[in-house]
């Protein structure tokens, strides 16, 4: 068995995310964010803009500064992809959606859901009625037709049937519009090749666990499971199989216990070189246990910490420096003020402030450009702070 050290399995974690490759000097197009999605794999998607959409940051985390039309091109009018509930509420590509129908109608997945739909068969029926007359809708375009509230998250009924129609693919989304999804029928949005495959779920869940590792690069069951939100107990064997018929490689990794799978694709570069900072969204750090031990970084999204009990800020940023995750960043964008600010900076125990700060003064100054603000300012919270700020 194959030994790997854990500055190698950052490296093939890295490069299988595709921050071995340089960022584009030239003009950035769809082939370069295609080119993103291929490393990928699924878009996270997620209402909070206290910088941008969570779609829109691993893009940049990879490309810079690439118009950020692009990815709602991408997500929404070219075809490439389709949304649905891969890891979260993601993108992914369109080729990919029926490894998910599974999902879609068997397996455990939305059983709530599924009660609901039974109990309110008439509900469901209306509202598919109305998509069937209508065309791609919105909950708010049904809301005057139901007004009773419904069990998740205070929804009215005609929500959750479109989005339990949603999960369970009998709609998905046709477009995005203020972020506010619009359901149609999928033979109304997706090639009829894609709609009519049918692949049966031991075969997908095979798929989706290969595709996960590749994605990974490295990683334990547990790892490589969570990417699409597999079932750990299901994904074992499956992995397992795959190991004993050479398609996938066991490796040794140092204090990681259990199987460690790598990817026949992976590969180990040299280095990883430059800046990039990741939002709690990014595949990289999405799974904490596994950033904890493939990083030695402990992150941890505060958003719905109440403020007082915040260590580090409201919307983190993990700060990677060639190869290694070395602070975090809590970071918003102030459109009133036109400004870029930096409201905390940090670096891990150990980190030279002034080895991290020219190099993010520069990735600061590239995001404000991306996001249209004239100006980065920062306030004096955090280790980093008087580093940065004498870099900016």
């Amino acid at each position: 068995m194959r030994n790997i050290t854990i500055a190698q399995a950052r490296r093939i974690a890295l490069a299988a995310q595709g921050f071995a490759e340089p960022r584009p000097t030239g003009k950035i197009d769809l082939r370069h964010l295609r080119r993103v999605v291929d490393r990928v794999g699924v878009v996270q998607l997620d209402s909070v803009n206290v910088v941008a959409r969570a779609h829109f940051l691993p893009f940049f985390a990879r490309l810079g500064n690439y118009p950020m039309a692009l990815a709602d091109r991408l997500g929404w009018e070219s075809g490439d992809m389709v949304e649905y509930w891969a890891h979260e509420a993601a993108l992914i590509p369109v080729e990919d959606w029926p490894l998910f129908r599974h999902r879609m109608e068997g397996d455990a997945h939305w059983s709530s859901m599924r009660r609901w739909q039974e109990k309110n068969r008439k509900t469901v029926d209306q509202v598919l009625d109305e998509v069937r007359a209508r065309g791609p809708i919105r909950p708010a375009d049904l809301e005057s037709h139901t007004s009773s509230r419904g069990p998740w998250w205070d929804w009215s009924d005609a929500k959750v049937a479109l989005e339990g129609l949603f999960f369970t693919g009998q709609l998905t989304v046709a477009k995005r519009v203020n972020f506010s999804r619009h359901y149609d029928f999928p033979e109304r949005v997706l090639p009829a090749e894609v709609v009519e495959a049918r692949i049966e779920p031991e075969e997908a869940r095979r798929l989706l666990l290969k595709k996960a590792l590749k994605h990974h690069g490295i990683g334990t069951a547990r790892d490589i499971a969570d990417y699409y939100r597999m079932g750990l107990q299901s994904s074992v064997p499956i992995l397992a199989d795959m190991a004993a018929a050479g398609e996938i490689d066991v490796v040794a990794v140092a204090d990681w216990k259990g199987p460690v799978y790598m990817s026949p694709d992976a590969r180990i570069p040299r280095a990883i070189t430059g800046v990039a900072v990741l939002c709690p969204f990014d595949p990289v750090i999405w799974n904490r246990p596994r950033t904890e031990r493939l990083f030695d970084f402990h992150y941890r999204i505060e958003i719905y910490t109440p403020p007082p009990k915040r260590v580090f800020g409201y919307y983190v940023f993990a700060i990677l420096l060639d190869g290694e995750l070395v602070g975090r960043i809590d970071l918003k964008g102030d459109r009133k003020a036109d400004a870029l600010r930096i409201r905390g900076s940090y670096v891990e125990e150990g980190v030279d402030p002034t080895r991290v700060a020219p190099s993010l003064a520069v990735e600061m100054r590239t995001m404000a450009d991306w996001l249209g603000l004239d100006d980065v300012t920062i306030e004096p919270k955090g280790n980093l702070a008087k580093a940065l700020a004498k870099e900016l």
